[in-house]
């Protein structure tokens, strides 16, 4: 049996305009039609605040979804709440590393590589059927590289705009994608 599995970006927020590590603050207003799921899609939303807000923001209550940890962002450890820029200016080298090898976690937090790891046994665990799942931009870059059986290096080439959606099916470790519809 297929699985198809909707990833839906968070909505925009301060943090994602300031190119922020963090996850937790409120999301700006959302004008979308708000997502219905109907009882056949299970959906299924990252820990974070922004993403449990997107998810409220498009009117899906909390009963109706499950909060799951391995849609948690990338751990970013002692850089959380600090700009790139920042970090850029304090720590060029470190942020090279992070930016160049994917095993790199200067912050002390979880390198690419191992978020990619998470989503990707998360992904080939899923049983057929619908998902939808709200969840952090770099879980989304993770899985659609994950599902192209891309290298490393392609995650720095996705982009993954607020409340973008992503679609994947598949089945026997064979996965499709369709990048870049709308919301609802």
């Amino acid at each position: 049996m297929t699985v198809h599995l909707s990833l839906i970006a968070p909505a925009m927020s301060r943090a994602l305009r300031e190119a922020r590590f963090d996850d937790d603050g409120p999301v700006e207003p959302v004008s979308h039609d708000p997502l219905c799921p109907t009882a056949r899609v299970r959906v299924v939303c990252s820990p974070s605040g922004r993403c449990r807000a997107t998810a409220g923001a498009l009117g899906v209550d909390t009963a109706a979804y499950e909060v799951e940890p391995a849609l948690a962002g990338c751990a970013m450890g002692r850089w959380r709440g600090r700009t790139l820029d920042e970090l850029a200016a304090a720590e060029p080298e470190s942020v090279a590393a992070w930016l160049g090898d994917p095993d790199a976690a200067p912050h002390g937090g979880e390198s690419l590589r191992e978020l990619r790891a998470r989503v990707a046994a998360w992904m080939d665990a899923l049983e057929s059927g619908t998902v939808w799942a709200i969840a952090e931009p770099d879980v989304i870059r993770a899985a659609a590289a994950h599902a192209l059986g891309a290298p490393e290096t392609a995650f720095w080439r996705l982009d993954v705009r607020p409340l973008a959606r992503v679609e994947l099916s598949g089945r026997s470790g064979r996965w499709n994608v369709r990048l870049g519809g709308p919301v609802g």
